[in-house]
């Protein structure tokens, strides 16, 4: 049986929170248990230094990362579970496909894009405090998703832009040498819940400092809940489930039943007390285990570090023989 070739990653900035959690962990959590699936999930730490010169941040997130996909039951017997920086072939394929990805493709890249306007907007060159990490970071993406030639990449509907760049790249690489090296990667959104929102509304991310961190202490994730934003409808008036954070924050961890009943219940008017307590019991519930789970692997870094070496070992056992390859392909391999 050919299995699919699933991968995902989260870079290594902070804190695990409950948007991570549904657009990239719990798919890949889901994936992982999949006879039918191989897996690949990374910790993004070369991804992270794009933007953070911060060590003790680094490396604190990666224990955090490491721990939350365990505790919430990453199955690594089936899945290969590693971080990029194990990867050493990561790095040289990356410079494989800078040589044929096209400047004009990266100069569209979203990130990149966003950069340079914020600096017009503000009568700043163009290029200001702009490093070539986050300029060229598509073609490392690009290179964590050709190595292993996975089939779909989990992503929030924000990222399929990237997956797009690594399909351009990959078919470029195997145009100029002749051979189809690459399988051309499929974004898989989840088009119920792509992107969460976060306390004031806007997507839930470290940049807006609005998240809502998975393990957070039962009370101190309360009091989070509580700060979520909503709009001056006194209980008993009708309320909106479109565009209200609460409700989609409840659908991602209900089914379809409780859903509709929660619907009905913002038809009758139901209070945002009222409605913050029913998210809190539905998150804390499913979250309290694992919570658990999370700071007892936190305080056994040795059983981490294992099992993550681990996972290197499977992921270079397919990477090292790829990336040679693909160096004898573009003309570096060894004389005899």
């Amino acid at each position: 049986m050919t299995k699919t070739r699933v991968l995902t990653g989260i870079t290594t900035t902070g804190t695990p929170h409950l948007g991570n959690y549904v657009g990239a962990i719990r798919p890949a959590i889901e994936a992982s248990r999949d006879p039918q699936v191989q897996s690949y999930y990374f910790l993004a730490d070369f991804h992270a230094l794009i933007k953070c010169h911060e060590p003790q941040r680094v490396a604190e997130s990666r224990r955090e990362i490491a721990a939350t996909w365990l505790a919430l039951g990453l199955d690594t017997n089936n899945a290969v579970f590693y971080r990029q920086s194990d990867i050493p072939e990561i790095p040289e394929l990356t410079w494989l496909l800078t040589c044929v990805a096209a400047k004009g493709l990266m100069n569209r890249a979203h990130a990149y894009k966003a950069a340079t306007q914020e600096n017009l907007d503000a009568n700043e060159d163009i290029d200001a405090g702009i490093n070539m990490g986050l300029y060229s970071y598509p073609i490392l993406m690009a290179a964590d998703i050709l190595m292993f030639n996975a089939k779909k990449v989990p992503v929030g509907r924000d990222q399929t832009q990237h997956i797009e760049m690594a399909r351009d790249i990959g078919q470029r690489f195997n145009h100029i040498f002749g051979e189809e090296f690459f399988v051309m990667p499929e974004a898989v959104v989840d088009e119920r819940v792509s992107v969460l929102a976060g306390l004031d509304g806007r997507k839930m991310s470290k940049s807006y400092n609005n998240t809502i961190p998975l393990f957070e202490p039962e009370k101190k994730f309360k009091k989070l809940i509580n700060k979520i934003k909503t709009n001056s409808l006194e209980p008993g008036e009708p309320k909106e489930t479109e565009g209200c954070t609460l409700f989609q924050i409840y659908s991602a961890f209900a089914d379809d039943s409780d859903i509709a009943t929660m619907r009905e219940r913002y038809a009758a008017g139901i209070g945002w007390g009222e409605m913050k307590g029913e998210l809190f019991e539905r998150l804390n519930e499913q979250l309290k285990q694992p919570r658990e789970e999370y700071q007892r692997l936190l305080a056994d870094p040795a059983y981490v570090e294992g099992v993550l070496q681990k996972g290197a070992e499977k992921a270079r056992a397919i990477a090292t023989p790829t990336l040679e390859r693909l160096k004898a392909a573009v003309g570096l391999g060894r004389f005899i």
